[in-house]
């Protein structure tokens, strides 16, 4: 596994990036597979893309692909501060990040955004590659795209936003959650993540804890698209069926229980607590209501529950029930 994958430490003071990603032999195979992708057509068509990205895709479709010689000497160049050179090797190189952006697609940012974002990297990589190297610029460039895409998608599709050395960690573990994937053809545990990138189970578990994803309420449900997700939310606030027809039930014993007392009984405990339609009152007013001391409508209430505490025993409820 070792010789398969490592961490990349990439030697920017601005930037002080760390990340895991490929060995060079695997990441030059892999940018090259990318640039391959779009060799196939001039033009690029995405049913989900606006005109204006259409008409972007169609025009660096026409940008032929640079070989080795061509890109290193234009690379040499770059390094000399040939601003016709750079721009020339950042058209001949977009295709790339075309290809690259179409994978993060329904991550919560536009193809056209993806792009931008790609762009960017595309640009930054540049501005470090070392053609004396020996390597391809697409090999060293598909890194920085990668890295400028999942950071912008970490930064704008989120609804909770993380401090940059949490997205740099989280990433990580992403990259070696899909390596892993490809590699054993099934989803990787999270003590798979952490032997591999050298963290603990527990370190791995809460970076990853973080990477929701938000959805609508409105969203219809993939088994069922006639339903919402809101909709299939249970709601606690509210009792079910069951729960009302119990409580209608017990309404109904308690009006034939508050019967069995006299007038003045009933209409305390009525007002007491709320009961037939009443609203609660206090014993101050009920006492201004009644014509009656405060203290006697106490006594009255108490007379009133002792004689409902009779009545349920007699008919073998307990208390706890009714309340």
């Amino acid at each position: 596994m070792n010789d398969q994958i490592d961490i990349l430490e990439e030697e920017d003071v601005a930037e002080g990036e760390e990340d895991l990603d490929l060995n060079e032999d695997q990441r030059e195979q892999e940018a090259e597979a990318e640039v391959a992708a779009g060799e196939e057509r001039e033009t690029y068509s995405y049913e989900s893309t606006g005109d204006v990205t259409q008409i972007y895709l169609n025009e660096i479709g026409h940008s032929p692909l640079l070989t080795p010689d061509q890109e290193r000497a234009l690379a040499r160049r770059v390094v000399q501060g040939d601003f016709e050179a750079r721009q020339k090797m950042i058209e001949h190189n977009l295709r790339l990040v075309v290809n690259i952006a179409k994978h993060y697609i329904n991550r919560g940012m536009t193809l056209l955004d993806l792009i931008e974002e790609g762009n960017i990297g595309l640009m930054h990589a540049l501005e470090k590659f070392d053609p004396e190297r020996g390597f391809r610029f697409s090999t060293y460039a598909t890194w920085w795209i990668r890295q400028s895409i999942e950071r912008a998608i970490m930064n704008q599709s989120r609804t909770i936003r993380l401090p940059v050395h949490v997205i740099k960690e989280l990433n990580v573990y992403l990259r070696a959650q899909r390596h892993l994937e490809a590699s054993l053809g099934h989803e990787p545990s999270l003590e798979d993540i952490s032997h591999l990138v050298g963290k603990s189970v527990d370190d791995v578990r809460r970076v990853m804890g973080l990477n929701e994803r938000v959805a609508s309420l409105d969203a219809p449900l993939d088994i069922d698209p006639m339903l919402t997700i809101g909709e299939s939310i249970p709601d606690d606030q509210h009792d079910g069926p069951e729960a009302i027809l119990q409580n209608a039930e017990v309404e109904r014993y308690v009006k034939e229980w508050l019967k069995q007392l006299n007038d003045k009984q009933r209409m305390v405990i009525e007002r007491r607590y709320g009961l037939n339609g009443y609203e609660i009152c206090t014993l101050e007013d009920l006492a201004a209501s009644l014509n009656l001391t405060r203290e006697r409508v106490r006594q009255i209430q108490i007379e009133a529950l002792e004689q409902l505490r009779r009545i349920l025993r007699r008919y073998g409820v307990s208390r706890d029930v009714v309340l």
